[in-house]
């Protein structure tokens, strides 16, 4: 299971795991082996391992797993993020995949091949379902008796599976190790780690740690199924401690083939039904929020408005460093410093709650500024109206903002 261009970035937010853009060909092997730690299995080699993961053919599976997300987020944005509506009712797949970035969450999964998989949020007695089955692609919400449809004729055709199908895929173990692996290269070191058991079966574990200082992920380890190859969960462990940032996986699984019935779905009666459009933003308003870096913070693009012009809308962008340390540099063009915006009367309110939710003051050569702090991605604003952000420490940014002041 994968996911659309939409939802992968939404789930990419939701659960960020590396720094994307660095080929998984160049991934630098530590020889290392698993040890007894957990069950006995044959020793294998990181590269034996991603062979492995890579050489799996399992499409057909069902089962049950648990998403915990603890990012860390301070109160306001947490709200920010995760709350409010998203066009299209609450059916809508872009909400329900949102809601992962906080708490923990219960899922049903299935899947038969490209053509189908279902995907089920459990919460209590309530619901939701998304369904691709051929050329439908179905979001059931029963609490709200809500009902979210699209049709791709193409799917049908066999020209276009992979964009209908990538819907579901972003909340599963096995996409997110995929993402891991994508995203690794030679500032990773990969190796293998204690054997395991997960949902009952045994598993080896692959161990992805940044070889720069300064990351504010620690390491991120996946479970792989020593018959399959599949990867049957996911962590992401902070550098600096504590429970881990986001850990998925299965805790029950069956690879049989799920029976036909499983994707078949019809709107019960006196449901609401909305219809998306063919493709994303199609109809002006899109399936959802769609993450667009620092804009989906709308406290801080209010805040970089104020400043003379928003986060990636106008300003100039700079990637620094590579890898895990990498920082984008927003330069939003400031008019105004953050005293002026802090004191100002046509500051948006959001901007100035926003402001009331950051950590303290900091300053440098660069000058002053304000953080936002997350156990994953922190961001600098400093008083002249640029802006760094990257999954690192805050000494990290600062230092880079000394550095490019």
């Amino acid at each position: 299971m994968a996911t659309n261009a939409k939802t992968r970035k939404a789930a990419r937010y939701a659960v960020p795991v590396a720094v994307a853009g660095v080929a998984a060909a160049t991934v630098a092997m530590v020889p290392a082996f698993a040890n007894s730690g957990g069950p006995d299995l044959p020793k294998m080699t990181a590269q034996q391992l991603i062979e492995k993961v890579a050489a799996s053919d399992v499409q057909q599976l069902s089962g049950s797993a648990k998403i915990s997300t603890d990012l860390g987020l301070p109160t306001l944005a947490s709200g920010l993020l995760g709350g409010g509506g998203v066009a299209g009712g609450s059916a809508n797949p872009e909400d329900k995949i949102a809601q992962l970035a906080n708490g923990t969450h219960t899922l049903r999964v299935a899947a038969d091949g490209p053509d189908r998989q279902k995907l089920t949020f459990v919460d209590g007695k309530d619901e939701y379902s998304l369904i691709h089955n051929g050329a439908d692609v179905w979001g059931y919400d029963s609490k709200a008796n809500e009902v979210w449809h699209e049709k791709n004729p193409e799917a049908a055709a066999g020209k276009d599976q992979k964009k209908t199908a990538e819907r579901l895929g972003g909340a599963s173990p096995q996409q997110l190790a995929q993402d891991v692996l994508k995203a690794a290269g030679p500032t990773t070191d990969v190796s293998v780690g204690e054997t395991a058991q997960v949902a009952g079966r045994d598993a080896y574990q692959l161990v992805l740690k940044p070889k720069q200082s300064g990351s504010t992920v620690g390491s991120v380890k996946i479970a792989v199924d020593a018959k399959n190859g599949v990867p049957l969960r996911v962590q992401l462990l902070a550098a600096e401690g504590g429970k881990p940032i986001v850990d998925a996986g299965f805790t029950k699984v069956d690879f049989a083939k799920p029976s036909a019935d499983t994707f078949a779905f019809t709107a019960p009666k006196g449901a609401k039904t909305t219809e998306g459009a063919a493709e994303a933003g199609k109809d002006g308003r899109g399936h959802g929020k769609e993450f667009k870096g620092l804009d989906s913070f709308p406290g801080l693009d209010a805040l970089t408005g104020g400043m003379g012009g928003a986060a990636g809308k106008g300003g100039e962008t700079k990637v620094l460093g590579e890898g895990w340390a990498t920082i984008a540099r927003i330069d939003t063009g400031a008019g105004k410093s953050l005293k002026d915006i802090e004191n100002g009367k046509d500051t948006p309110k959001e901007a100035k709650q926003f402001l009331d939710s950051l950590g303290g003051k900091v300053t440098g050569k660069f000058g002053e500024g304000r953080v936002f702090k997350t156990r994953v991605v922190n961001a600098l604003i400093t008083d002249d109206g640029k802006v760094y952000v990257g999954a690192v420490t805050k000494d990290a940014l600062v230092k880079a903002a000394d550095a490019n002041k």
